[in-house]
Formats: C-alpha cells, sequence, structure tokens
C-alpha cells in the first residue's frame, strides 16, 4: 500500500537525504503496524496549530477536482476555531509510484519554504489512506465562476441579504478574491489596471527571489497560481512543480527534467523547457512565465491559448513575443472596429470577441484595449519575454524595475481598492433573515456541479 511507502518516508514530515530526489521505494508493505504509525504521525505533524485529524474538520461542499481526478477539494471548516479552509484529499491507494513521489516533492518543499508571498500549508497528514493537506480558503472567484457556469449566480446576491441557516451558511459565509485568473475570468475580462498588476507581479517576484535563492525553480508560475487574500495579500501557489537545481550538495547550473502533469501549463512555460535539448534550462525560465502572466492579466487570457503544442513551441523557437495589448501595440484602424471584428492579439491568442467591451459615453462601446499602459510596463514585459535566457533579468533585479515604482502603499493596502467593484464577502451574521426562497435549492444544485480541475 501507497500509505505504507509514505509512512516509511514519514510523509508528509520528509526527511530526504537530498531534496532534489525524494525516495520512490516501490516496494508495497501491508502490515499491522499501518494504523499506529498512522496515529503517530498525526499526532507529530502540526503546522500553525492546526491538528492534523480529519475529525477536527467539517467537509463542506466540493469545489474541485485535480490530480487525474485522483485529488478532491472541499470547503471545509476548521471546527476548533471555526475557520474556514481548504481541504485537498487524494487517494493513494489510487496513486502510481511516480505520483506518491511528486507528492512527497510537493509536502518537501511545503516544509522547507518559508516566505509571506508563498501559500503556507496549514496542516498535511493522513486520514483512512488519503492524503489531506490544508490550506485558507481563497476562492471568491472560484465560486462566482461556478455558480454562474449553471445560471446561480444571481443567488449570491440573496445569499448576501438573506443566509439560509448552517450548514450551507458555513459553506459561502468565508468569501475572498481568489486566485488572480479568477478575478479576470469574473472581473476584469479585458485586463486588470495596471497598478494592481504591479502589486500582484512585485509579490510573486519576491516569492520567485527566494524561491531561486532556495536552489528552485517553481516551473508554473501562472495566474491561477497567484492567490489573493481577504485582505490583499499576494501569495504564489502551485508548490508541486518546483524542482531543485541542487544534485549532490551542489548546485546545477542547469537542469533537464520536463513538468510532470503540465498540459495545462504549457502556454506559460519558457522556450528552453519545451524544447528539451541539452543545454537545459535554468531559474531564468520562471521569469519568461512571469512575462507571460503579466501579459495573461493585462489582456484578460494568456497568449498561446488554445493553440496546438507543436505550434505554441515553433512560435515560441521562432522567437514569436506577445505583447500587452493597448493603443501602442494596436493599429489605429483596428481600435475603431468594433471589437468582435478586430484582430488585434498578442500574436498568438485567441479572438477578441472572449472579451466584453468596455462602455463609452457615446452610443457605441469603445474597444476593450483602447487604454494605454506605461513604457515601464511595456519595457518590463520585453525584458521578461527575452528568447535568450541569459537576457532575462533575475527576479531580484525585476524587483528594482521601474515598473514598480508606481507603487507607494502595501499591497494589504492598496489592493483591495484597485481590484474593486470586487468585493469580499466575509460576514452574513449581520443580514436579516426574510425569505430564503430558492436559496435551499442552490444546496442540491452545487452538489450537481460538475466542478473543475483545481490547479492551486
Amino acid at each position: 500500500m501507497w500509505v505504507c511507502l509514505l509512512l516509511k518516508h514519514k510523509m508528509p514530515t520528509i526527511n530526504f537525504s537530498t531534496p532534489e530526489q525524494p525516495p520512490g521505494d516501490t516496494r508495497r508493505k501491508t502490515n499491522d503496524a499501518s494504523s499506529e504509525s498512522i496515529a503517530s504521525f498525526s499526532k507529530q505533524e502540526v503546522m500553525s496549530s492546526f491538528l492534523p485529524e480529519g475529525g477536527c474538520y467539517e467537509l463542506l461542499t466540493v469545489i474541485g477536482k485535480g490530480f487525474e481526478d485522483l485529488m478532491t477539494v472541499n470547503l471545509a471548516r476548521y471546527k476548533p476555531t471555526g475557520e474556514y479552509v481548504t481541504v485537498r484529499r487524494i487517494n493513494l491507494e489510487a496513486c502510481s509510484n511516480e505520483m506518491v513521489t511528486f507528492l512527497q516533492g510537493e509536502l518537501h518543499v511545503s516544509k522547507l519554504f518559508n516566505h509571506p508571498n508563498i501559500v503556507p500549508y496549514r496542516a498535511t497528514f493522513i486520514a483512512d489512506n488519503e492524503l489531506w493537506v490544508v490550506t485558507s480558503f481563497m476562492a471568491y472567484g472560484e465560486w462566482e465562476r461556478v455558480l454562474g457556469r449553471k445560471g446561480l449566480l444571481g443567488l449570491c446576491c440573496q445569499i448576501a441579504c438573506f443566509p439560509p441557516p448552517l450548514p450551507f451558511t458555513a459553506s459561502v459565509q468565508f468569501f475572498s478574491p481568489g486566485s488572480a485568473k479568477d478575478l479576470i475570468c469574473t472581473h476584469f475580462m479585458d485586463g486588470m489596471n495596471e497598478l494592481a498588476i504591479a502589486y500582484i507581479l512585485q509579490g510573486v517576484l519576491k516569492a520567485l527571489d527566494y524561491i531561486h535563492h532556495m536552489g528552485y525553480v517553481h516551473r508554473s508560475v501562472k495566474a491561477s497560481h497567484i492567490l489573493i487574500s481577504v485582505d490583499g495579500k499576494v501569495y504564489l501557489s502551485g508548490l508541486r512543480s518546483n524542482l531543485s537545481m541542487i544534485s549532490h550538495g551542489q548546485r546545477q547550473r542547469v537542469v533537464h527534467d520536463f513538468p510532470k502533469y503540465s498540459v495545462k501549463v504549457l502556454p506559460w512555460l519558457s522556450p528552453e523547457v519545451l524544447q528539451q535539448n541539452l543545454q537545459g534550462y535554468d531559474a531564468k525560465s520562471d521569469i519568461y512565465s512571469v512575462g507571460i502572466t503579466a501579459c495573461e492579466l493585462a489582456n484578460g487570457h494568456v497568449p498561446f491559448k488554445d493553440m496546438p503544442a507543436t505550434q505554441m513551441l515553433l512560435e515560441k523557437l521562432n522567437g514569436t513575443v506577445p505583447c500587452l495589448l493597448d493603443t501602442s501595440t494596436i493599429p489605429a484602424e483596428e481600435l475603431t472596429m468594433s471589437p468582435s471584428r478586430s484582430v488585434a492579439n498578442s500574436g498568438l491568442s485567441d479572438s477578441l470577441t472572449t472579451s466584453t467591451p468596455r462602455p463609452s459615453n457615446g452610443d457605441s462601446p469603445s474597444h476593450p484595449y483602447h487604454r494605454t499602459f506605461s513604457p515601464y510596463f511595456h519595457h518590463f514585459v520585453e525584458q521578461c519575454l527575452q528568447r535568450n535566457p541569459d537576457a532575462r533579468p533575475s527576479a531580484s533585479t525585476l524587483l528594482n524595475h521601474s515598473f514598480f515604482k508606481q507603487i507607494k502603499r502595501r499591497a494589504s493596502e492598496a489592493l483591495p481598492e484597485l481590484l474593486r467593484p470586487v468585493t469580499p464577502i466575509t460576514n452574513f451574521e449581520s443580514s436579516q433573515s426574510q425569505d430564503h426562497s430558492g436559496i435551499f435549492g442552490l444546496v442540491t444544485n452545487l452538489e450537481e456541479l460538475e466542478v473543475d480541475d483545481w490547479e492551486f
């Protein structure tokens, strides 16, 4: 059993001899000591005072699936404090040896890393042959996107005014801005404003600077792995794809490993990672991903979206570079067209018909990209997307880029204002219940949703 394998290596209290190569003992052992090992292990594993016991968490609505459908993501309530959290439950019995090693690597770095811009794991433990990973719940956008897909979004306003009794109140009470991708999917379809992006990317680069100094490459920087808490703090997630560049006690100049389970991250990967040749890649590959993410946040969609992998690779290897969409990159004649007729894009992305036109003072809507980003922002993106990795600045160098000089306050103070009209709903207690019509049916509808893959 893989549970025994994980316990043999004291997962997730992992103690690897070398961080870049977690042990992958393929032996399957079952014995009477398994339950005792689990119990002993659970008592030892505590993060931020969250108890590693399944009974301490009330599992509420399923909000996602992932990891080859072996992972179920629940919104949950931590019973001792009433705090709402996200619980990822991975079925270890169905995991292959490669998957177990992959999970070991994620949990190793989660315990190794300690930085204010890296999402913290509140607890990890094994319960009933499942690996449980507990993190703070930051998924306002995810909920809104899921509800909207089934035509239930309008009920959110009713919920705020007329909260139903528990347990449903618990399942929706803790709303906060989730990932940056959720925000551009639900509120900023044509992209965020430049200052908000500056605050977000500053947090990402601080996290990457730390990760790179720790000898790792992130390999999965994208908007869905950038989380924003209810108080405006920026976190980088996606630790599963992190790779150590330390081998036999020495830092390697390059690595060659291709990220596993990376189909959905291909548009963000650098040319050298996709190329998979003897030259390999290093931490500068993450900087390319930062540039792609900047375009994603600014344009409302990621470059190379829906492009076949082979064509995407050829575009990147041939030096095709995405850009920010504004008055300096879109021809003037296209800015006068109806958005549905415009072919302006980053040279790579999907049609602008996916964007919602912004209203104007006139009778006709203005073009969604009739805006102008600063020269500093354009230069920042250009530097990140250099075809030659050696020409890209490091994360620490980029933090001193002129693009970030517009930042005058802390992200926790400024982001909540910049993300308006997004207003996190954090408290229903003060609402006066008048009519619960239509609310109770929502519980049943939520249980029937086709949940999306969970990318956090």
